[in-house]
């Protein structure tokens, strides 16, 4: 069986070539900018004040290069202004993508374009590609301070599931067409070859007031979220009793004010299933487009999640050589089914 390896789509900024200066130029923080702007300003005082102070019949030579200088360093002062104050934290912002936990929709060492104004006024929806900060948990260190990518998959109120390789959202079961396996290179696998890779069951339940992402593997054991991994939580997953009540407890909805994100390629990426839910407060924006390198330039891929057909439904259980549940029929359903024409 291929091993779960996992691998975080964090959009950060890394030193890629040319690619990698340009996307840590858009990057620098805000303090390096105002020093650049201080400086500029300065310098452009210096100028203003030689091309002032100079006789219009000694206008020629360095006089001319001053000037150039002094309209670029206006140029730049006022370029930064708009861009690093306006429209980096209010409209868009470039990201970095390192990691394959994306494929094949974002790529390693894509760039893409993340809309911060949609947001503003409109909540995430179901399929968003959207890029965030994750809760501090979802980093072993417990200090998770880069910005991850993933695609939205639950909000509030939504009750997601994944039973025998199928994810539910509120019950019915979605035709994920975008997700990929892969293995520890991040090659893509044919289809036929899924059946060798783990996929565990996933729900989220209710535990000691906290909502746990938990899951289940084929041996009825729990793989425990990170939060209870941790020094400082009070739960002990090691119990034998606790794993059994956590693997038996109904799964619970997405609470206000939260949403669930995982990653496309399912058995590399550490998401959701593993560090729970994310606060609104924490979206930063949607990825709207790939600008690097130039040959992926496209809009980012947006696929809808749909529902699964019941033929669909059969096909996976003959796929994965899995035994099909019993759909229990509904008592109103079968009472009318009864009545006479």
């Amino acid at each position: 069986m291929l091993s779960f390896t996992g691998l975080v789509a964090q959009a950060q900024a890394q030193d890629q070539g040319m690619m990698g200066l340009i996307d840590k130029a858009a990057r620098a923080p805000l303090s390096q900018i105002l020093l650049i702007g201080l400086i500029l300003t300065a310098a452009r005082a210096a100028v203003f004040f030689y091309l002032e102070r100079t006789p219009q019949h000694k206008r020629t030579g360095f006089y001319s290069f001053a000037r150039i200088v002094n309209e670029i360093s206006d140029a730049l002062v006022y370029a930064a202004i708009v861009v690093f104050m306006l429209v980096r934290p209010f409209a868009i912002q470039t990201f970095y993508i390192p990691t394959g936990s994306m494929i094949d929709t974002l790529m390693p060492n894509d760039y893409i374009v993340a809309n911060k104004f949609i947001y503003r006024f409109n909540d995430p929806e179901v399929g968003d590609i959207v890029v965030f900060h994750p809760p501090s948990h979802a980093d072993p260190s417990g200090q998770a301070t880069q910005d991850y990518i993933k695609r939205l998959i639950g909000g509030p109120g939504d009750l997601i599931e994944i039973k025998d390789r199928i994810l539910y959202r509120n019950g019915k079961p979605m035709a994920e067409d975008y997700v990929r396996f892969t293995d520890r290179e991040l090659n893509v696998l044919e289809p036929d070859l899924w059946k060798r890779v783990d996929y565990n069951d996933f729900k989220l339940i209710s535990f000691e007031g906290e909502v746990l992402p938990i899951q289940v593997q084929p041996d009825g054991q729990i793989f425990p979220p990170y939060q209870m991994q941790s020094e400082g939580s009070s739960i002990d997953w090691t119990n034998p009793g606790t794993v059994l009540l956590m693997s038996e407890s109904e799964p619970v909805a997405i609470p206000e004010d939260h949403y669930l994100f995982l990653g496309d390629n399912r058995n590399n990426s550490l998401d959701g299933r593993f560090w729970g839910l994310v606060h609104r407060d924490s979206i930063i924006g949607k990825s709207e487009f790939i600008w690097l390198p130039t040959a992926r330039w496209s809009k980012t891929p947006s696929r809808a999640m749909k529902e699964m057909s019941s033929e669909k439904v059969r096909q996976h259980y003959d796929q994965y050589e899995l035994e099909m549940p019993e759909v229990q029929e509904d008592d109103d359903a079968s009472a009318a089914s009864q009545e006479p024409a």
